[in-house]
C-alpha cells in the first residue's frame, strides 16, 4: 500500500472518527505485512482494544486464503470477548491489478442502544430481534493473532465435535480442512501449533493439505465441465 494512498485512507479515517464520536473506532489493514501486525492505523482503539501493530481478523484471513469472495462486509454484527456489541462494516481495498492488499473496517459500540433497546421491549412488548439464534457474519477481534488461532482449533473441533484425540484420520482431515479454508496457515508459525494440537507430523499435515487441495481441484474441474 503506496504512501499517498495511505495518507488519503487516513485523513478519511479521522473524518469518519470525528464524525461519529469516540464509540466508533475506524481500522487499516495493510496485508502486505505479516497477519499478526497487519494495523497500520486507527482511530479510537480503546473500542477493540487494538492499535497500530496488532493483527487482522478471521474474516480478512478469509479473503487473503481466497475462501471468501472478498465482498465488502457491510452493517453486521461483532460481539467482543467482553459481551460488548459491535455494527461493524469492512470494505476491502484493491491495488491497480485488482488484487486485494488490506482493509478499512468501522466498528461502532452499540451496546448501551442495545441495552436501551432490550428495556424498551420490555415495556412495549415487542420482540428483540438480537435475541436469535445468534446466526450471520462471525468476527473475532483480538490484539495476539495467536488468539485468533486458538479461537479457529477450537471452532474445528466443535465442526467434528470429538476431541482431537478421539479423531479418526479422516476427521482430523476435515478440521485441517476447515482450518485451511478460514486461512489459518497463512498466520505465521501455524504449522507447528496445528500439528502440535492434532497430534500429527509436519509431514502428515502438508499430505493431508495435498490432499484437501487435489480434492478441491477435482471438484473444481468436474463443475466446469458440467457448465
Amino acid at each position: 500500500m503506496n504512501s499517498d494512498y495511505q495518507r488519503l485512507i487516513k485523513s478519511i479515517m479521522k473524518l469518519i472518527a470525528a464524525q461519529f464520536g469516540e464509540n466508533c473506532e475506524v481500522v487499516l489493514h495493510d496485508w502486505s505485512n505479516e497477519y499478526d501486525k497487519t494495523i497500520i492505523a486507527i482511530e479510537n482503539g480503546h473500542v477493540s482494544g487494538r492499535h497500530v501493530g496488532c493483527g487482522g481478523s478471521n474474516l480478512g484471513l478469509e479473503v487473503m486464503r481466497g475462501t471468501s469472495d472478498g465482498s465488502n462486509q457491510l452493517n453486521y454484527l461483532t460481539q467482543l470477548p467482553d459481551g460488548r456489541m459491535l455494527r461493524s462494516s469492512s470494505l476491502y481495498l484493491e491495488d491497480e491489478n485488482g488484487q486485494k492488499i488490506g482493509a478499512l473496517c468501522i466498528n461502532s459500540d452499540i451496546t448501551e442502544f442495545i441495552n436501551i433497546q432490550r428495556v424498551a421491549s420490555q415495556i412495549t412488548m415487542i420482540p428483540d430481534r438480537l435475541n436469535g439464534d445468534g446466526s450471520g457474519t462471525k468476527e473475532l477481534f483480538t490484539k495476539d493473532v495467536n488468539e485468533l488461532l486458538d479461537y479457529l482449533l477450537v471452532e474445528s473441533v466443535h465442526l467434528i465435535g470429538k476431541i482431537p484425540s478421539e479423531m479418526t484420520k479422516e476427521e482430523k482431515k476435515q478440521a485441517i480442512c476447515y482450518l485451511d479454508q478460514k486461512g489459518a496457515l497463512l498466520i505465521t508459525k501455524s504449522g507447528p501449533r496445528i500439528c502440535q494440537y492434532f497430534g500429527i507430523s509436519k509431514y502428515t499435515l502438508y499430505s493431508y493439505l495435498e490432499e484437501i487441495h487435489q480434492k478441491q481441484r477435482e471438484e473444481k474441474n468436474g463443475q466446469e465441465k458440467t457448465e
